[in-house]
């Protein structure tokens, strides 16, 4: 299946093309940190694994896109630009979490450290919040769906399991975990998602229409009291 797949919901954006040789899956991938910008590179990046594809964007079969958790901006930018193509193309989309993208990134890159454990992505969300998703092998299938707790509270759904942690909060997740008696390691503070490493068995059925998965509500609010009043002219 030719497969175009892009994320740029946390400080990075990456991008692969994929297709089926007779050796196996072919692609051509990008991945670049950036704390934003996402919008601004997410185009080149695309046209850049295209050109490196055997196939025209007409031939892609499947868009897949990150639906989150992430940043706002993050996420509407990759969930707006997998709409566009697929009406462009008639592709259908395929959606999968960010956090799963960087288990299987991490499964990728410290496969020893994480064979027979619990591997919990979490991400630092502030205000004492880490967006937590947890995964096992052989496959790292997800435990949960992903979710903005406090690092105790993601500690509690380790059910005193060994686990890897990792990204931005790993350490905190691990804090709390210790405080519970629970064996936690952290790794990969820095870990970012990376779509080359998503397995084609992973990613969710067809979708017409994904949506981002906001799971904090909007910092900015309309404020109460705020508009103008409206003024009379006093022309009827």
């Amino acid at each position: 299946m030719n497969t175009l797949a892009f994320d740029t919901c946390f400080g990075a954006c990456s991008a692969a093309a994929t297709w089926y040789t007779p050796d196996g899956v072919a692609g051509a991938y990008r991945f670049e940190r950036l704390l934003r910008g996402h919008a601004e590179l997410l185009t080149p990046m695309i046209g850049e694994v295209m050109a490196e594809a055997p196939f025209d964007y007409g031939d892609i079969a499947r868009i897949v896109v990150t639906t989150g958790p992430g940043t706002f901006t993050g996420q509407r930018v990759g969930i707006a630009a997998a709409r566009a193509l697929a009406l462009a193309t008639g592709a259908r989309i395929g959606t999968l979490s960010s956090l799963a993208v960087m288990a299987y990134t991490a499964a990728y890159d410290i496969p020893a450290d994480v064979a027979g454990k619990v591997l919990a992505v979490a991400v630092d969300a502030r205000r004492d919040e880490i967006y937590f998703q947890c995964f096992a092998g052989p496959g790292w299938t997800a435990l949960g769906a992903p979710a903005l707790l406090a690092p105790s509270d993601a500690a509690r759904m380790l059910d005193g399991r060994a686990a890897v942690a990792v990204g931005s909060g790993a350490e905190l997740l691990v804090a709390a975990a210790q405080d519970l008696g629970i064996a936690a390691s952290a790794r990969l503070p820095d870990l970012e998602p990376d779509v080359r490493h998503v397995p084609d068995a992973a990613v969710a059925a067809g979708t017409e229409r994904p949506r981002p998965l906001y799971l904090r509500p909007p910092d900015a609010k309309p404020q109460d009291g705020a508009s103008l009043a409206r003024v009379s002219t006093g022309v009827s």
